[in-house]
């Protein structure tokens, strides 16, 4: 449930979050008459990424039930999910300060060029990108959640993204965008971190990978991972009962990597030194 409450609420926000930079530009520029084709882009967008979603969830669910062409499907969702997830982390963290402008400066070029289906062109990728992401992750973890559970957090997460983005558009709540998605990156770092477990989990179980038999622990009597406080942590961090060495291995290089990579400091800019004067 957590794990789909955080992608939907840092995808959601970044979703509402270009709305609302549409939104708040074209009502500065007096052109609320646009407003249905942002409105109407993001739609669209939201319908064809929830096709998408509900097609890979079919065909994992039901046209491989049993076989082992279901788990070599389910591990390629999870190695999609965590590369996409972890590119679009540390993308966001390079591009928080400029992403305003730099959809304001997309919006400003259609309005500029009179073409209203342009504007709706440019609701439509940037919010369809976030919400194609969403459904992948999602699809992903539906693979090791129960639906209840799925359900709960993505609407938690929405209910948090329209929140937010209401506050910013109609309220004039600034928020931190940096620091915002700072912590909801580690987060989600951490989920992709427990996808990329399970995904070496099913290529041991399918013997892609060795040391399946080489398990560190079993505490499948104190917390099984298929219910309960243990279901919950294999679908947030990739929790297993009997874990094997490579999955823990793997676990923690790519998490300490990734956490060390996305929260140090920026390197400072270099000065551009004035051209001297002859």
């Amino acid at each position: 449930m957590l794990g789909s409450y955080l992608i939907f609420a840092r995808e959601g926000i970044e979703g509402t979050l270009i709305c609302a930079i549409l939104l708040t530009f074209l009502a500065a520029s007096g052109r609320r008459d646009l407003f249905r084709w942002v409105l109407g882009g993001a739609a669209v967008a939201v319908a064809v990424s929830t096709v998408v979603g509900v097609t890979l969830w079919i065909v994992g669910r039901d046209a491989f039930v049993g076989s082992h062409a279901q788990s070599w499907f389910e591990t390629a969702v999870f190695g999609v999910a965590v590369a996409v997830l972890t590119y679009m982390t540390f993308w966001m963290r390079r591009h928080a300060r400029t992403l305003s402008s730099e959809i304001r400066g997309k919006a400003a070029a259609a309005v500029a060029g009179g073409s209203a289906v342009a504007l709706g062109a440019v609701a439509f990728v940037t919010v369809g990108r976030e919400a194609v992401e969403t459904v992948l992750f999602l699809v992903a973890i539906a693979y090791q959640s129960s639906p209840l559970q799925l359900a709960i957090g993505a609407a938690l997460g929405l209910a948090t993204a329209l929140a937010v983005g209401f506050a910013m558009y109609r309220v004039g709540v600034r928020v931190n965008l940096g620091r915002f998605f700072s912590v909801l990156g580690s987060l989600l770092l951490v989920v992709a971190a427990g996808l990329l477990a399970n995904a070496v989990h099913n290529l041991q179980a399918l013997g892609a990978l060795p040391g399946a038999s080489f398990t560190l622990w079993n505490a499948g009597a104190v917390m099984p991972d298929d219910r309960g406080l243990g279901d919950v942590l294999h679908g947030l961090v990739g929790y297993s009962a009997a874990p094997t060495l490579l999955q823990v291995v793997v676990w923690a290089v790519f998490l300490g990597g990734g956490l060390w990579l996305f929260l140090r400091p920026a390197p400072p800019r270099r000065a551009v030194p004035a051209p001297s004067v002859s």
